[in-house]
Protein backbone atom coordinates (compact mmCIF):
# COMPACT_ATOMS: atom_id res chain seq x y z
CA UNK A 1 0.00 0.00 0.00
CA UNK A 2 1.18 3.46 -0.88
CA UNK A 3 1.99 5.65 2.05
CA UNK A 4 -0.22 8.70 2.31
CA UNK A 5 1.67 11.94 1.88
CA UNK A 6 1.52 14.13 4.93
CA UNK A 7 0.24 17.60 4.18
CA UNK A 8 2.21 20.46 5.67
CA UNK A 9 0.28 22.23 8.40
CA UNK A 10 1.25 25.59 9.85
CA UNK A 11 2.08 25.28 13.57
CA UNK A 12 -0.05 27.14 16.07
CA UNK A 13 0.92 30.55 17.40
CA UNK A 14 2.10 28.89 20.65
CA UNK A 15 4.53 26.57 18.84
CA UNK A 16 5.76 29.28 16.46
CA UNK A 17 6.52 31.65 19.33
CA UNK A 18 8.30 28.94 21.36
CA UNK A 19 10.46 28.06 18.33
CA UNK A 20 11.38 31.74 17.94
CA UNK A 21 12.17 31.93 21.67
CA UNK A 22 14.46 28.89 21.40
CA UNK A 23 16.29 30.33 18.34
CA UNK A 24 16.82 33.65 20.11
CA UNK A 25 18.21 31.80 23.15
CA UNK A 26 20.76 30.15 20.85
CA UNK A 27 21.65 33.58 19.45
CA UNK A 28 22.71 34.74 22.92
CA UNK A 29 25.74 32.43 22.41
CA UNK A 30 26.53 34.09 19.08
CA UNK A 31 25.53 37.78 19.27
CA UNK A 32 27.74 39.93 21.54
CA UNK A 33 25.96 41.30 24.60
CA UNK A 34 25.45 45.05 24.79
CA UNK A 35 23.20 47.71 26.28
CA UNK A 36 22.13 51.33 25.81
CA UNK A 37 21.70 54.00 28.43
CA UNK A 38 17.96 54.69 28.66
CA UNK A 39 16.11 57.95 29.22
CA UNK A 40 12.34 57.82 29.81
CA UNK A 41 12.24 54.35 28.29
CA UNK A 42 14.02 55.46 25.10
CA UNK A 43 17.58 54.34 24.18
CA UNK A 44 20.01 57.25 23.97
CA UNK A 45 21.81 57.45 20.62
CA UNK A 46 25.56 56.83 20.85
CA UNK A 47 25.50 55.23 24.33
CA UNK A 48 25.70 51.58 23.24
CA UNK A 49 28.49 49.60 24.90
CA UNK A 50 29.42 45.91 25.30
CA UNK A 51 28.82 44.04 28.54
CA UNK A 52 29.51 40.51 29.82
CA UNK A 53 27.41 37.84 28.12
CA UNK A 54 24.44 36.20 29.85
CA UNK A 55 23.74 33.07 27.80
CA UNK A 56 20.18 31.71 27.98
CA UNK A 57 19.66 28.04 28.79
CA UNK A 58 16.87 25.63 27.88
CA UNK A 59 15.39 26.31 31.31
CA UNK A 60 15.29 30.02 30.45
CA UNK A 61 13.43 29.25 27.22
CA UNK A 62 10.58 27.56 29.09
CA UNK A 63 10.72 30.01 31.98
CA UNK A 64 10.47 33.04 29.65
CA UNK A 65 6.71 32.62 28.89
CA UNK A 66 6.02 32.33 32.64
CA UNK A 67 7.90 35.54 33.36
CA UNK A 68 6.29 37.11 30.29
CA UNK A 69 2.79 36.28 31.48
CA UNK A 70 3.62 37.70 34.92
CA UNK A 71 4.78 40.95 33.32
CA UNK A 72 1.66 41.11 31.12
CA UNK A 73 -0.75 40.28 33.95
CA UNK A 74 -2.68 43.58 33.77
CA UNK A 75 -3.32 43.19 30.03
CA UNK A 76 -4.16 39.49 30.38
CA UNK A 77 -6.69 40.28 33.11
CA UNK A 78 -8.25 42.94 30.90
CA UNK A 79 -8.63 40.41 28.08
CA UNK A 80 -10.31 37.90 30.39
CA UNK A 81 -12.76 40.50 31.74
CA UNK A 82 -13.45 41.72 28.19
CA UNK A 83 -14.22 38.12 27.23
CA UNK A 84 -16.60 37.83 30.19
CA UNK A 85 -18.31 41.09 29.21
CA UNK A 86 -18.78 39.93 25.61
CA UNK A 87 -20.02 36.53 26.80
CA UNK A 88 -22.80 38.20 28.78
CA UNK A 89 -23.70 40.62 25.96
CA UNK A 90 -23.83 37.94 23.25
CA UNK A 91 -26.10 35.74 25.38
CA UNK A 92 -28.70 38.55 25.46
CA UNK A 93 -28.71 38.52 21.62
CA UNK A 94 -29.06 42.31 21.71
CA UNK A 95 -26.51 42.79 18.92
CA UNK A 96 -28.15 40.19 16.65
CA UNK A 97 -31.60 41.67 17.30
CA UNK A 98 -30.36 45.17 16.53
CA UNK A 99 -28.73 44.01 13.32
CA UNK A 100 -31.89 42.18 12.27
CA UNK A 101 -33.85 45.37 12.81
CA UNK A 102 -31.40 47.28 10.59
CA UNK A 103 -31.75 44.66 7.84
CA UNK A 104 -35.56 44.75 8.09
CA UNK A 105 -35.65 48.55 7.94
CA UNK A 106 -33.57 48.53 4.76
CA UNK A 107 -35.81 46.05 2.95
CA UNK A 108 -36.54 47.48 -0.49
CA UNK A 109 -33.48 49.74 -0.19
CA UNK A 110 -30.90 46.98 -0.41
CA UNK A 111 -28.30 49.28 -1.92
CA UNK A 112 -28.06 51.06 1.45
CA UNK A 113 -27.55 47.71 3.12
CA UNK A 114 -23.90 47.63 2.07
CA UNK A 115 -22.66 50.91 3.60
CA UNK A 116 -24.83 50.63 6.72
CA UNK A 117 -23.77 47.06 7.56
CA UNK A 118 -20.11 47.71 6.72
CA UNK A 119 -20.04 50.73 9.02
CA UNK A 120 -21.56 48.65 11.83
CA UNK A 121 -19.06 45.83 11.36
CA UNK A 122 -16.22 48.35 11.11
CA UNK A 123 -17.29 49.87 14.43
CA UNK A 124 -17.06 46.41 15.97
CA UNK A 125 -13.61 45.86 14.47
CA UNK A 126 -12.22 49.23 15.49
CA UNK A 127 -13.47 49.17 19.08
CA UNK A 128 -13.19 45.61 20.37
CA UNK A 129 -11.47 43.75 17.54
CA UNK A 130 -14.62 42.04 16.26
CA UNK A 131 -13.45 39.06 14.20
CA UNK A 132 -14.62 35.57 15.15
CA UNK A 133 -17.89 37.11 16.34
CA UNK A 134 -18.76 38.07 12.75
CA UNK A 135 -19.21 34.40 11.83
CA UNK A 136 -22.54 34.36 13.67
CA UNK A 137 -23.95 36.91 11.23
CA UNK A 138 -23.40 35.03 7.96
CA UNK A 139 -26.63 32.98 8.23
CA UNK A 140 -28.53 36.26 8.64
CA UNK A 141 -26.75 38.43 6.07
CA UNK A 142 -26.13 35.94 3.23
CA UNK A 143 -29.80 35.22 2.33
CA UNK A 144 -30.62 38.94 2.41
CA UNK A 145 -27.69 39.80 0.14
CA UNK A 146 -28.63 37.04 -2.32
CA UNK A 147 -32.29 38.11 -2.33
CA UNK A 148 -31.11 41.62 -3.26
CA UNK A 149 -29.51 40.24 -6.42
CA UNK A 150 -25.89 40.19 -5.28
CA UNK A 151 -23.60 37.17 -4.97
CA UNK A 152 -21.94 35.28 -2.11
CA UNK A 153 -18.66 37.13 -2.56
CA UNK A 154 -20.53 40.38 -1.86
CA UNK A 155 -21.80 38.94 1.43
CA UNK A 156 -18.29 37.96 2.50
CA UNK A 157 -16.98 41.39 1.50
CA UNK A 158 -19.64 43.20 3.54
CA UNK A 159 -18.88 41.29 6.73
CA UNK A 160 -15.21 40.36 6.47
CA UNK A 161 -13.87 43.50 4.78
CA UNK A 162 -16.07 45.69 6.98
CA UNK A 163 -14.76 44.35 10.27
CA UNK A 164 -11.25 43.96 8.83
CA UNK A 165 -10.93 47.60 7.78
CA UNK A 166 -12.24 48.58 11.21
CA UNK A 167 -9.42 46.53 12.72
CA UNK A 168 -6.91 48.07 10.29
CA UNK A 169 -7.84 51.56 11.46
CA UNK A 170 -8.29 50.40 15.06
CA UNK A 171 -9.14 53.19 17.49
CA UNK A 172 -9.36 51.23 20.73
CA UNK A 173 -8.98 47.60 19.68
CA UNK A 174 -7.43 46.05 22.81
CA UNK A 175 -5.86 43.13 20.93
CA UNK A 176 -3.74 45.30 18.65
CA UNK A 177 -3.66 49.00 19.58
CA UNK A 178 -4.02 48.42 23.31
CA UNK A 179 -1.24 45.89 23.69
CA UNK A 180 1.10 47.57 21.18
CA UNK A 181 0.66 50.97 22.88
CA UNK A 182 1.42 49.52 26.30
CA UNK A 183 4.57 47.87 24.97
CA UNK A 184 5.59 51.15 23.32
CA UNK A 185 5.18 53.04 26.61
CA UNK A 186 2.59 55.37 25.12
CA UNK A 187 -1.12 55.89 25.74
CA UNK A 188 -3.73 54.22 23.57
CA UNK A 189 -5.03 57.75 23.02
CA UNK A 190 -1.76 58.82 21.34
CA UNK A 191 -2.32 58.91 17.59
CA UNK A 192 -6.05 58.20 17.87
CA UNK A 193 -6.93 61.20 15.66
CA UNK A 194 -4.57 59.96 12.93
CA UNK A 195 -5.99 56.46 13.18
CA UNK A 196 -9.51 57.90 12.95
CA UNK A 197 -8.61 59.72 9.74
CA UNK A 198 -7.11 56.55 8.27
CA UNK A 199 -10.22 54.59 9.32
CA UNK A 200 -12.59 57.03 7.60
CA UNK A 201 -10.58 57.12 4.37
CA UNK A 202 -10.00 53.35 4.24
CA UNK A 203 -13.62 52.52 5.09
CA UNK A 204 -14.96 54.97 2.48
CA UNK A 205 -12.74 53.35 -0.16
CA UNK A 206 -13.76 49.82 0.96
CA UNK A 207 -17.49 50.61 0.85
CA UNK A 208 -17.10 52.15 -2.60
CA UNK A 209 -15.21 49.08 -3.83
CA UNK A 210 -17.83 46.64 -2.49
CA UNK A 211 -20.75 48.68 -3.84
CA UNK A 212 -19.12 48.87 -7.27
CA UNK A 213 -18.57 45.11 -7.35
CA UNK A 214 -22.08 44.38 -6.04
CA UNK A 215 -23.83 46.61 -8.59
CA UNK A 216 -21.70 45.19 -11.39
CA UNK A 217 -22.75 41.65 -10.45
CA UNK A 218 -26.40 42.66 -10.08
CA UNK A 219 -26.51 44.19 -13.56
CA UNK A 220 -24.56 41.35 -15.16
CA UNK A 221 -24.27 38.09 -13.16
CA UNK A 222 -21.52 36.88 -15.52
CA UNK A 223 -19.24 39.49 -13.90
CA UNK A 224 -19.29 37.52 -10.65
CA UNK A 225 -15.97 35.82 -9.91
CA UNK A 226 -17.93 32.69 -8.97
CA UNK A 227 -20.11 32.69 -12.10
CA UNK A 228 -20.45 29.11 -13.31
CA UNK A 229 -20.75 27.78 -9.78
CA UNK A 230 -23.06 30.56 -8.57
CA UNK A 231 -26.31 28.61 -8.82
CA UNK A 232 -24.88 25.55 -7.10
CA UNK A 233 -23.37 27.53 -4.23
CA UNK A 234 -26.47 29.64 -3.66
CA UNK A 235 -28.94 26.74 -3.71
CA UNK A 236 -28.33 25.80 -0.08
CA UNK A 237 -29.38 29.29 1.01
CA UNK A 238 -32.54 29.45 -1.12
CA UNK A 239 -34.82 28.06 1.57
CA UNK A 240 -33.87 30.93 3.86
CA UNK A 241 -35.14 33.69 1.58
CA UNK A 242 -37.60 35.77 3.51
CA UNK A 243 -37.50 33.39 6.47
CA UNK A 244 -38.48 35.00 9.72
CA UNK A 245 -38.77 32.04 12.06
CA UNK A 246 -35.38 32.88 13.55
CA UNK A 247 -36.29 36.53 14.11
CA UNK A 248 -35.09 37.83 17.48
CA UNK A 249 -37.47 40.38 19.07
CA UNK A 250 -35.81 43.76 19.56
CA UNK A 251 -37.28 44.26 23.01
CA UNK A 252 -36.88 47.28 25.28
CA UNK A 253 -34.37 45.31 27.37
CA UNK A 254 -32.24 44.58 24.32
CA UNK A 255 -32.37 48.23 23.27
CA UNK A 256 -31.13 49.27 26.71
CA UNK A 257 -28.39 46.63 26.65
CA UNK A 258 -27.27 47.70 23.18
CA UNK A 259 -27.14 51.30 24.42
CA UNK A 260 -25.03 50.32 27.44
CA UNK A 261 -22.80 48.23 25.15
CA UNK A 262 -22.19 51.24 22.88
CA UNK A 263 -21.73 53.66 25.79
CA UNK A 264 -19.12 51.37 27.35
CA UNK A 265 -16.91 51.68 24.28
CA UNK A 266 -17.59 55.41 23.98
CA UNK A 267 -16.47 55.83 27.59
CA UNK A 268 -13.41 53.73 26.84
CA UNK A 269 -12.45 56.01 23.94
CA UNK A 270 -13.05 59.19 25.95
CA UNK A 271 -11.15 57.85 28.97
CA UNK A 272 -7.89 57.14 27.14
CA UNK A 273 -7.53 60.43 25.25
CA UNK A 274 -5.03 62.60 27.21
CA UNK A 275 -7.33 65.63 27.41
CA UNK A 276 -5.37 67.60 29.98
CA UNK A 277 -1.80 66.62 29.10
CA UNK A 278 -2.04 67.00 25.30
CA UNK A 279 -4.93 69.38 24.72
CA UNK A 280 -5.04 71.42 27.94
CA UNK A 281 -8.71 70.54 28.52
CA UNK A 282 -9.53 70.50 32.23
CA UNK A 283 -13.23 69.59 31.96
CA UNK A 284 -12.86 65.91 32.87
CA UNK A 285 -10.41 66.63 35.69
CA UNK A 286 -12.83 69.19 37.19
CA UNK A 287 -15.79 66.82 36.74
CA UNK A 288 -13.89 64.00 38.41
CA UNK A 289 -13.08 66.25 41.37
CA UNK A 290 -16.79 66.94 41.86
CA UNK A 291 -17.76 63.27 41.55
CA UNK A 292 -15.14 62.06 44.01
CA UNK A 293 -15.54 64.75 46.68
CA UNK A 294 -19.24 65.64 46.87
CA UNK A 295 -21.32 63.82 49.51
CA UNK A 296 -23.19 60.70 48.27
CA UNK A 297 -21.45 60.86 44.88
CA UNK A 298 -18.11 60.14 46.51
CA UNK A 299 -19.61 56.90 47.84
CA UNK A 300 -20.01 55.81 44.20
CA UNK A 301 -17.07 57.40 42.40
CA UNK A 302 -14.53 57.80 45.21
CA UNK A 303 -10.89 57.21 44.08
CA UNK A 304 -11.90 57.05 40.40
CA UNK A 305 -9.31 58.64 38.12
CA UNK A 306 -10.39 61.38 35.67
CA UNK A 307 -10.97 60.61 32.00
CA UNK A 308 -7.77 61.08 30.05
CA UNK A 309 -5.64 59.27 32.63
CA UNK A 310 -7.24 55.80 32.46
CA UNK A 311 -5.22 52.73 31.64
CA UNK A 312 -5.87 48.97 31.54
CA UNK A 313 -6.76 48.74 35.23
CA UNK A 314 -9.53 51.36 34.99
CA UNK A 315 -10.81 50.11 31.61
CA UNK A 316 -11.01 46.57 33.01
CA UNK A 317 -13.14 47.88 35.87
CA UNK A 318 -15.42 49.65 33.36
CA UNK A 319 -16.10 46.44 31.42
CA UNK A 320 -16.62 44.49 34.64
CA UNK A 321 -19.24 46.99 35.84
CA UNK A 322 -20.97 46.97 32.44
CA UNK A 323 -21.13 43.16 32.43
CA UNK A 324 -22.80 43.14 35.86
CA UNK A 325 -25.26 45.91 34.91
CA UNK A 326 -26.23 44.18 31.66
CA UNK A 327 -26.67 40.88 33.49
CA UNK A 328 -28.96 42.51 36.06
CA UNK A 329 -31.01 44.29 33.37
CA UNK A 330 -31.54 41.04 31.47
CA UNK A 331 -32.37 39.36 34.79
CA UNK A 332 -29.94 36.50 34.54
CA UNK A 333 -29.88 34.37 37.65
CA UNK A 334 -26.74 34.80 39.75
CA UNK A 335 -25.27 31.44 38.71
CA UNK A 336 -26.19 32.05 35.03
CA UNK A 337 -24.43 35.41 35.02
CA UNK A 338 -21.31 33.96 36.63
CA UNK A 339 -21.26 31.03 34.17
CA UNK A 340 -21.68 33.35 31.17
CA UNK A 341 -18.89 35.60 32.41
CA UNK A 342 -16.55 32.69 33.11
CA UNK A 343 -17.29 31.03 29.75
CA UNK A 344 -16.71 34.34 27.95
CA UNK A 345 -13.40 34.77 29.76
CA UNK A 346 -12.51 31.19 28.80
CA UNK A 347 -12.95 32.10 25.12
CA UNK A 348 -10.13 34.65 25.44
CA UNK A 349 -7.93 32.57 27.72
CA UNK A 350 -5.96 31.33 24.69
CA UNK A 351 -5.28 34.93 23.65
CA UNK A 352 -4.09 35.81 27.16
CA UNK A 353 -1.76 32.79 27.21
CA UNK A 354 -0.37 33.60 23.76
CA UNK A 355 0.39 37.03 25.15
CA UNK A 356 2.60 35.50 27.84
CA UNK A 357 4.41 33.20 25.40
CA UNK A 358 5.00 36.09 23.00
CA UNK A 359 6.30 38.32 25.77
CA UNK A 360 8.76 35.58 26.59
CA UNK A 361 10.59 36.56 23.40
CA UNK A 362 11.42 40.01 24.73
CA UNK A 363 12.33 38.43 28.09
CA UNK A 364 14.98 36.28 26.34
CA UNK A 365 16.28 39.29 24.41
CA UNK A 366 16.49 41.42 27.53
CA UNK A 367 17.89 38.79 29.91
CA UNK A 368 20.29 37.59 27.21
CA UNK A 369 21.48 41.21 26.81
CA UNK A 370 21.32 41.07 23.00
CA UNK A 371 18.41 43.44 22.38
CA UNK A 372 20.81 46.38 22.70
CA UNK A 373 23.12 44.84 20.10
CA UNK A 374 20.19 44.31 17.72
CA UNK A 375 19.11 47.92 18.24
CA UNK A 376 22.66 49.11 17.66
CA UNK A 377 22.72 47.22 14.35
CA UNK A 378 19.41 48.85 13.46
CA UNK A 379 20.71 52.28 14.45
CA UNK A 380 23.59 52.03 11.95
CA UNK A 381 21.32 50.46 9.32
CA UNK A 382 18.86 53.34 9.57
CA UNK A 383 21.43 56.07 9.07
CA UNK A 384 20.43 58.05 6.01
CA UNK A 385 17.02 56.35 5.73
CA UNK A 386 14.13 58.81 5.72
CA UNK A 387 11.38 58.55 8.31
CA UNK A 388 8.76 57.95 5.61
CA UNK A 389 10.76 55.04 4.20
CA UNK A 390 11.05 53.53 7.68
CA UNK A 391 7.28 53.76 8.24
CA UNK A 392 6.45 52.07 4.95
CA UNK A 393 9.17 49.44 5.45
CA UNK A 394 7.67 48.63 8.87
CA UNK A 395 4.20 48.32 7.32
CA UNK A 396 5.52 45.90 4.69
CA UNK A 397 7.58 43.96 7.26
CA UNK A 398 4.48 43.18 9.29
CA UNK A 399 2.79 41.45 6.36
CA UNK A 400 4.94 38.27 6.36
CA UNK A 401 5.25 38.43 10.16
CA UNK A 402 1.45 38.34 10.39
CA UNK A 403 1.44 35.21 8.24
CA UNK A 404 3.81 33.49 10.68
CA UNK A 405 2.05 34.80 13.80
CA UNK A 406 -1.66 35.31 12.99
CA UNK A 407 -2.45 36.42 16.55
CA UNK A 408 -2.34 40.24 16.60
CA UNK A 409 -1.69 40.31 20.34
CA UNK A 410 1.10 37.73 20.00
CA UNK A 411 2.62 39.58 17.05
CA UNK A 412 2.60 42.90 18.89
CA UNK A 413 4.11 41.42 22.03
CA UNK A 414 6.86 39.64 20.09
CA UNK A 415 7.95 42.54 17.90
CA UNK A 416 7.00 45.95 19.31
CA UNK A 417 9.76 45.92 21.99
CA UNK A 418 12.28 45.92 19.12
CA UNK A 419 10.50 47.97 16.44
CA UNK A 420 9.46 50.85 18.75
CA UNK A 421 13.03 51.71 19.86
CA UNK A 422 14.22 51.42 16.25
CA UNK A 423 11.67 54.08 15.33
CA UNK A 424 13.34 56.43 17.81
CA UNK A 425 16.57 56.15 15.83
CA UNK A 426 14.67 56.87 12.60
CA UNK A 427 12.98 59.91 14.21
CA UNK A 428 9.56 58.30 13.80
CA UNK A 429 7.02 58.66 16.59
CA UNK A 430 5.93 55.45 18.27
CA UNK A 431 2.27 56.10 17.43
CA UNK A 432 3.26 55.69 13.75
CA UNK A 433 4.82 52.33 14.62
CA UNK A 434 1.45 51.29 16.08
CA UNK A 435 -0.27 52.32 12.85
CA UNK A 436 2.27 50.46 10.70
CA UNK A 437 1.87 47.37 12.87
CA UNK A 438 -1.92 47.24 12.79
CA UNK A 439 -2.19 48.04 9.07
CA UNK A 440 0.52 45.56 8.07
CA UNK A 441 -0.83 42.71 10.17
CA UNK A 442 -4.43 43.22 9.04
CA UNK A 443 -3.46 43.71 5.38
CA UNK A 444 -2.13 40.17 5.28
CA UNK A 445 -5.21 38.87 7.11
CA UNK A 446 -7.39 39.81 4.14
CA UNK A 447 -5.78 36.98 2.14
CA UNK A 448 -3.81 34.83 4.59
CA UNK A 449 -4.69 31.11 4.58
CA UNK A 450 -3.73 31.09 8.27
CA UNK A 451 -6.53 33.58 9.03
CA UNK A 452 -9.16 31.29 10.56
CA UNK A 453 -12.00 33.83 10.28
CA UNK A 454 -11.48 34.17 6.52
CA UNK A 455 -11.26 30.41 5.97
CA UNK A 456 -14.39 29.84 8.07
CA UNK A 457 -16.31 32.49 6.12
CA UNK A 458 -15.28 30.98 2.79
CA UNK A 459 -16.16 27.49 4.02
CA UNK A 460 -19.63 28.58 5.11
CA UNK A 461 -20.43 30.37 1.83
CA UNK A 462 -18.58 27.87 -0.38
CA UNK A 463 -16.54 30.60 -2.11
CA UNK A 464 -13.22 29.06 -3.28
CA UNK A 465 -10.09 30.62 -1.79
CA UNK A 466 -8.63 31.35 -5.25
CA UNK A 467 -11.80 33.16 -6.35
CA UNK A 468 -11.71 35.29 -3.19
CA UNK A 469 -8.12 36.35 -3.90
CA UNK A 470 -9.05 37.24 -7.48
CA UNK A 471 -12.00 39.35 -6.36
CA UNK A 472 -10.08 41.58 -3.94
CA UNK A 473 -6.80 42.19 -5.79
CA UNK A 474 -7.92 45.70 -6.90
CA UNK A 475 -9.04 46.39 -3.33
CA UNK A 476 -5.65 45.38 -1.93
CA UNK A 477 -3.80 47.61 -4.40
CA UNK A 478 -5.95 50.61 -3.50
CA UNK A 479 -5.70 49.95 0.23
CA UNK A 480 -1.92 49.55 0.00
CA UNK A 481 -1.63 52.99 -1.62
CA UNK A 482 -3.93 54.55 0.99
CA UNK A 483 -1.91 53.15 3.90
CA UNK A 484 1.44 54.16 2.39
CA UNK A 485 0.15 57.69 1.74
CA UNK A 486 -1.19 57.96 5.31
CA UNK A 487 2.10 56.76 6.82
CA UNK A 488 4.12 59.25 4.79
CA UNK A 489 1.79 62.18 5.53
CA UNK A 490 1.55 61.45 9.25
CA UNK A 491 5.30 60.88 9.54
CA UNK A 492 6.23 64.25 8.04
Amino acid sequence: MEKKKRKFKMPTAFTTLLIITFILALLTYIIPAGVYKMKDGIPVVGTYHHVAANHQSLWDVFNAPIKGFTNALEIALFLLVLGGFLGVVFETKAIEAGLQRVVARLKGREKLLIPVLMILFALGGTTFGMAEETLAFYPLIVPVVLAAGYDLVTAVMIIFLGSGVGFLGGLTDPFSVGIASELSNISMGDGIIKRAILLVVALTFTISFVMHYAEKVKKDPTKSVIYGMKEKLESKFSQNYGADEAEIPFTFKRKVILTIFALTFVMMVVSIIPWQDKFGIDFFADLNKQLTTLPVLNLIFGHMKPFGTWYFGQITTLFFISAVVIGLIYRFKEDELVDLFVNGARDLLGVALVLGVARGISIILQDGLIIGTILNFGEHLLKGIGSGVFSIATFILYMPLSFLIPSSSGLATATIPIIAPLADFAHVSREIVIMAFQTGSQFMNFISPTQCVLIAALAFTGVPYGKWIKSIIPFLIGLFLIVCTALIVFTI
